[in-house]
């Protein structure tokens, strides 16, 4: 009896202990592994559990290891792994539609260079339009605008419309114009038409360029779709796992959100609707979306142009255009009138603003309804000329800046010329505009510049181009520490965008985007980081590249 006694205790404990010991299940373990989880303590683990999308449990080795079971085991090697990075201003759509059907320019260092490439292009994809996208005067030996005289000779009848890098300015040949009716005498509000001895050049700003740009034909449905596809897998490459499109329409956020419910497409979204009435008519009647795919919760407004082509609005004239103060895009009430919208309706407005005098228009507007310190999270693209007056409205009003790095060490070559050395020290001032709230927003600006947010980490804390210059960094005292950095591509762009509850770190709850790189960029010398490997993306727990 004693004996059955004992050997039913040691049952019941064996079982006890047995059920003490029962792993938790998830679909992947990632262990061994470097991991920066870029959460509010910026705290470091070795390994993290997924399911059903997202992060379970993250810890050491041994903690994950012991307490989880799963059928895939990553062992990361000791690599560095951090968040999915976010690009938080971005024109997705725009630069898979220039994979597809525009000349590449960038890069070019003569305009005979711009006319050969455009030729190439459209030998080897013919099309009743030319388009192209990427030339810069400011590369040229020359550093005027260029004319369509060579363009006109070249393509007579067929319609050539090339845009500059930064969006900004086009030159279009003498048909695209005749089909846009646009010549000498035409006047656009915030655009302007360049003249040379009373003729048009070919060189159009802004609204202006608007004008040009409204009568070319849209990509089919099927096209977008193949921009989108191909765009996608560029920026997964690149360790992309949320980009943000700065200014859609209805139709293309749509489809967007159409593809990402078809399981058509990975990438997560934060669409800024364009300020047009179906956007209004069709989302500010229904509070700002957010479903994990897709986010709308912001409206895109412009106000000025930008420095390249002296379109951004100064509030003193052009050190190398005297009397030229650059543009206003629309009046006055036309920003007031949208702000009031979307206050009310709990959106968000994000503001293009480049030049002083832009950005004092958008300060002083946001303030008008923020009343203080909130959580609107109003934000200004670019904020990239603050007139030092004007910083305290950023930390007075929580106005969130939304840079981008590497238009700084884009721009650094030529921007001294435009600004005159004194203006110049306020402008591209990523430290102090990060100290007015504590936090800013990183990003590309693509297809501007270039998709890789390792490039923008890079300019961030080094203030360089990729060949070292200068040596001790542009205006340096503005560079941010390499955390600062890592923030404001991953958390920072998250909570830009209200959706820090679901991404931007490696935390319990979130969803399971990461990036393994062959290299740790908080760590390796710091002219290793532009070409630090992306060794693998995850996206829901599901590897993308």
């Amino acid at each position: 009896m004693k004996k059955i006694v004992y050997l039913a205790v040691l049952l019941m404990f064996v079982t006890i202990m047995s059920s003490c010991n029962k792993k938790k299940e998830a679909d992947i373990i990632v262990y061994n592994a470097n991991v920066y989880t870029v959460n509010n303590q910026f705290s470091k683990a070795s390994a993290f559990a997924v399911k059903n999308g997202r992060f379970i449990a993250v810890g050491s080795d041994n903690k994950i290891l012991s307490q989880y079971v799963a059928t895939k085991k990553i062992n990361a090697g000791g690599k560095a792994i951090y968040p999915g990075f976010n690009d938080g201003h971005s024109h997705f759509l725009a630069y898979g539609e220039s994979l597809i059907r525009w000349a590449n320019l960038v890069g070019t260092t003569s305009f005979a260079e711009v006319l050969e490439r455009v030729k190439q292009h459209h030998k080897k994809y013919p099309s009743s339009w030319i388009l192209g996208r990427g030339w810069d005067q400011n590369d040229w030996k020359n550093q005027h605008f260029p004319d369509n005289s060579r363009l006109n000779k070249l393509f007579p009848d067929l319609p050539v419309v090339l845009t500059r890098i930064d969006g900004h300015a086009v030159l279009a040949n003498k048909k695209a114009l005749e089909l846009a009716g646009i010549n000498a005498k035409t006047i656009v509000n915030g655009g302007e038409v360049v003249l040379k001895n009373g003729h048009p050049t070919g060189v159009l700003i802004d609204n202006a360029a608007d004008k040009m740009r409204m009568i070319i034909p849209e990509m089919t449905k099927k096209e977008k779709i193949n921009a989108l596809v191909q765009a996608e897998k560029k920026c997964f490459d690149a360790g992309l796992t949320t980009v943000s499109d700065a200014g859609l329409n209805l139709q293309d956020i749509l489809l967007i959100d159409s593809l990402q419910k078809a399981g058509k497409l990975s990438m997560r979204v934060y669409a800024m609707m364009s300020p047009t009435k179906e956007n209004f008519s069709y989302f500010l009647k229904k509070p700002p979306l957010h479903n994990g795919k897709l986010t709308v919760s912001s409206i895109k407004l412009y106000a000025d142009g930008a420095l390249g082509s002296r379109g951004a609005l100064l509030l003193k004239p052009y050190s190398d255009m005297p009397g030229h103060y650059g543009l206003r895009l629309h009046p006055l009430p036309y920003y007031d009138s949208i702000c009031k919208m979307a206050y009310n309706a709990g959106y968000q407005v994000n503001t293009h603003a480049i030049g002083d005098s832009g950005n004092r228009i958008v300060l002083h507007t946001y303030a008008k309804y923020l009343k203080g310190k909130n959580d609107k999270r109003w934000r200004i693209e670019h904020a990239q000329i603050v007139a030092p007056g004007d910083l305290h409205y950023f930390g007075g009003f929580s106005i969130i800046p939304s840079v981008q790095s590497t238009h700084c060490t884009s721009d650094m070559y030529w921007a001294g010329k435009r600004l005159g050395p004194k203006r110049l020290k306020s402008a591209y001032a990523y430290k102090q505009l990060l100290s007015q709230n504590g936090w800013e927003i990183n990003g590309t600006d693509f297809p501007i510049e270039d998709i890789s947010p390792l490039k923008t980490f890079y300019a961030a804390v080094s203030r360089k181009d990729l060949k070292g210059w200068p040596p001790g960094g542009f205006q340096p005292e503005n560079a941010l520490s390499r955390k600062e950095a890592l923030y404001s591509v991953t958390l920072w762009p998250a909570r830009g965008s209200f959706d820090e509850k679901d991404k931007g770190s490696i935390e319990k709850g979130k969803f399971a985007d990461f990036v393994i790189l062959n290299q740790d960029i908080m760590t390796c010398p710091e002219k290793n980081i532009p070409n630090v490997k992306i060794n693998a993306v995850f996206v829901n727990g599901k590897k993308v590249k």
